[in-house]
């Protein structure tokens, strides 16, 4: 089983930061920065769950939810690298963990 600490970790800073964050702030772009992250992270995990299918889109339930939002997408798709089987999902934790990083950076947090 992978290790998917690192991913949650970096979910929860996140979505820490942006439970923090004044609502003008939010508003600047950084939870359309959390929503994105939180979109990307869902679409992965149904990826990987179902093959072959379209996403769903997670909807935009506004600016004070988007870090709910973003713990769900990112613990469903933790949850399921981490019961993948054995060697076939490490690429796809460290991209996870990198888009991550590189999205807390966009949002200024």
């Amino acid at each position: 089983m992978l290790d998917t600490s690192e991913l949650t970790a970096a979910v929860e800073r996140f979505a820490d930061r942006l439970r923090a964050a004044p609502q003008s702030r939010l508003q600047r772009g950084a939870a359309a920065e959390g929503l994105a992250l939180a979109r990307d992270l869902a679409l992965r995990a149904q990826r990987i769950e179902e093959p072959g299918t379209t996403g769903r889109i997670m909807p935009d339930a506004g600016v004070f939810t988007v870090a709910d939002q973003l713990v769900v997408a990112g613990n469903d798709l933790a949850e399921i690298l981490r019961t993948a089987p054995e060697g076939t999902r490490e690429g796809d934790l460290s991209e996870a963990v990198e888009v991550v990083r590189e999205a807390t950076g966009r949002a200024g947090l």
